[in-house]
């Protein structure tokens, strides 16, 4: 009996970080959603991106998209205090252009698959 109420007293001492219900945490998504949409061509234009706007604006989508399960506040409110740090410091220029080509890696080149395509690649 005593670990539930202990359990039950560390439940009602969690409170949320930024967001109370799940509407405000959504509008919060939405607002860094935009920013992060409209900072796209200078984005690109800044760092010299080989990728178009419409690439990385659907790259964009797909980075969101991943976390679309997330129904914990407490856990989408850090994702977006860490959203806003990474277009915070894309916006001042604090990162390098590998730093941005990284997000491409995984979805637009593929692994080699044929001998040649490896030797290529320097594997």
């Amino acid at each position: 009996m005593a670990t539930r109420e202990a359990v039950k007293k560390t439940l009602r001492q969690v409170k949320p970080i930024l967001s109370v219900d799940r509407g405000e945490a959504r509008k919060r998504v939405f607002n860094l959603y935009k920013a992060w949409y409209r900072q796209m061509p200078y984005v690109v234009m800044d760092y010299d991106i080989p990728k178009s706007v419409e690439q990385c604006r659907a790259k964009l989508r797909e980075e969101f998209e991943k976390n679309r399960h997330i129904t914990d506040i407490r856990v989408i409110d850090m994702l977006v205090i860490k959203g806003q740090m990474e277009l915070k410091e894309t916006v001042e220029i604090w990162k390098q252009k590998g730093h941005i080509m990284t997000y491409f890696k995984e979805t637009v080149e593929p692994k080699p698959t044929d001998f040649l395509s490896k030797f290529f690649a320097g594997q």
